[in-house]
């Protein structure tokens, strides 16, 4: 595997900009079913960790998580983002989470058990900065279970499985077989 070419980076950054945008419309998202209660909004926090994976995915190099995440939220920031300038916090330390599962793996597994740790371990990351920031710390211990329950739920869904079967359908139309070089298999397919 060889490093980043300036392709992969571009690749990745307009995969970025893309989340990142996604990322500002989802805040009133966010805000609109925080008043249910039960931390219904962690079921959905997950979107915010989706550009390492899906990037990861379509890539499959070391360092695009990490590249991926901290676009995203610098694209969430310029647009706007309710969050302020912390989002490129969180946006490093979940993508530098989600980039570790990756490495742990030597950077070879794409399926999808590995990604949804990649988005549950972004997710840890971000209860890190929550914790650190102190969003949480004065939970009671069992709304604390709860709110971090849902987010690593939400997170695995949204992050891990929905990403895993949108890069798959991405992977159906042959769009990226344009960033991603012809594999050994697929030379023995033309034989």
């Amino acid at each position: 595997m060889k490093g980043l070419k300036l392709t992969d980076i571009l690749v990745t950054i307009v995969i970025s900009i893309v989340f990142g945008i996604v990322y500002k419309l989802w805040g009133p998202l966010y805000y609109a079913v925080k008043p249910i209660g039960l931390h219904v909004d962690q079921l959905i926090y997950g979107m915010w960790f989706i550009a390492a994976t899906v990037a990861f995915l379509i890539i499959r190099k070391p360092g695009v998580a990490l590249i991926a995440e901290t676009a995203a939220a610098s694209a969430e920031f310029i647009t706007g983002s309710e969050f302020g300038i912390e989002v490129l916090l969180y946006g490093i330390v979940q993508g530098l989470f989600a980039e570790i599962i990756f490495a742990i793996f030597r950077y070879k597994k794409f399926n999808i058990g590995v990604v949804m740790l990649a988005a549950a371990a972004s997710a840890a990351g971000s209860l890190i900065m929550d914790l650190y920031k102190g969003y949480i710390d004065d939970l009671v211990f069992w709304n604390l279970l709860l709110f971090i329950g849902a987010r690593l739920i939400g997170s695995i869904i949204i992050a891990g499985a929905f990403a895993y079967y949108l890069v798959k359908s991405l992977e159906a139309t042959g769009v990226t077989n344009l960033v991603r070089p012809a594999s050994h298999e697929d030379y023995d397919a033309l034989n």
